[in-house]
């Protein structure tokens, strides 16, 4: 077999990068969605049922968002623990 030439490499690094980018988004993004969803749900579902109505979705949402901002902190901080120094 081939030893890959320089070229190759630098191809191969380039679509290995890609596809650690694409993969990050796509994981960054359900990070942001799901807690959305599921928290504004719930406070849908409480103003439904004692008639409050946006309150707890209100309350949903601001949770979700502080849910989903830890999230990506913590994500953040693995990737920059990973991070190779130049």
């Amino acid at each position: 077999m081939d030893t890959p030439t320089l070229e190759k490499k630098k191809t191969m690094e380039k679509r290995e990068s890609l596809w650690g980018a694409l993969g990050l988004a796509w994981e960054l993004g359900y990070l942001i969605a799901v807690p959305i969803v599921i928290f504004g749900l719930i406070g849908r579902s409480i103003d439904r049922r004692f008639a409050t109505s946006p309150w707890f979705l209100l309350a949903g949402i601001f949770v979700a968002l502080v849910v989903t901002a830890f999230a990506v902190y913590r994500k953040t901080l693995g990737i920059l623990k990973d991070e190779k120094p130049l």
